[in-house]
């Protein structure tokens, strides 16, 4: 079990150690600040069909959720894989103002004690029967020009809703610095005119495969994800914005990932 906390706060523990150094998470901390731009932590629970689902269903909604927003840390939205790889997994979108917060999350969760005994049976499921099988975690900064995540209207009527989370990896940190600029200064209000809902839009601080951005957008289904997109794709703004020679000298982002998530019934999102 000490191993599984171990690996549970390890990003936290690099986070803060950025954060105290001052280097590149102490500025944006420092930047967001002035411009209330948040932070997020991205969470991916692997896990094993079974038990373990009630288990982290149990944990999630009635342990988690409660303590992370004891804490200023919210909306917090738990979702299903709906489609992409690695299914069964479970994500966890956790959005603060503080990056040191979101950074020391465990440090704070480790001293609520309504958390610690509430969640026993997670936190101290034992190795032969583990609450999950793996997570791994990222830490995002909002867009300046974006600076808090904004839920879908079917969120406040819990009306059925899909979201569909999007990673681009540049190839340099210039083609990734040029695809910011391109969603912030005029994409973004692009997929407004079609219709989309924006949830949130990050860089990536901490995580793998950087540089890239993550951003989540909201739909009512799947036929409408499709009807948006198609509109948003066809609009002649966006085939004019899109082949400037700013933006299209090279191919400016390398991968896409590329998943649909479906909350659960207790999602905050």
């Amino acid at each position: 079990m000490q191993r599984r906390k171990f690996l549970a706060s390890s990003l936290a523990a690099s986070a803060l150690a950025i954060t105290q150094s001052g280097s590149r998470l102490g500025a944006a901390e420092d930047g967001a600040q002035q411009k209330d731009r948040e932070f997020y932590q991205l969470r991916r629970y692997h896990i094993i069909s079974g038990p373990q689902r009630k288990l982290c269903d149990d944990f999630f909604g009635g342990v988690l959720i409660p303590a992370l927003n004891r804490l200023g840390i919210g909306p917090v939205g738990v979702f299903d894989l709906s489609i992409g790889p690695d299914t069964p997994t479970i994500y966890v979108v956790m959005p603060g103002p503080s990056a040191e917060t979101l950074a020391t999350v465990e440090t704070h969760l480790a001293k609520d004690a309504e958390y610690v005994k509430a969640g026993a049976a997670f936190l101290n499921a034992p190795a032969k029967e583990p609450a999950f099988d793996r997570m791994e975690s990222s830490f995002l900064q909002a867009f300046e020009k974006w600076p808090k995540l904004t839920p879908p209207a079917a969120t406040k009527t819990r009306s059925p809703r899909v979201f569909e989370l999007r990673i681009y990896e540049g190839a340099t940190d210039q083609d990734h610095k040029r695809k910011v600029e391109m969603m912030q200064s005029g994409e973004a209000e692009i997929f407004t005119k079609a219709g989309v809902e924006q949830v949130f839009y990050s860089d990536t601080l901490v995580g793998t495969r950087l540089p890239n951005l993550t951003y989540m957008l909201a739909f009512d289904n799947l036929a409408d994800r499709d009807k948006k997109w198609a509109a948003f794709r066809g609009s002649d703004e966006w085939k004019a914005y899109s082949t400037q020679p700013r933006y299209a000298f090279e191919p400016i982002v390398s991968n896409i990932t590329n998943v649909i998530l479906t909350p659960t019934g207790y999602s905050q999102i």
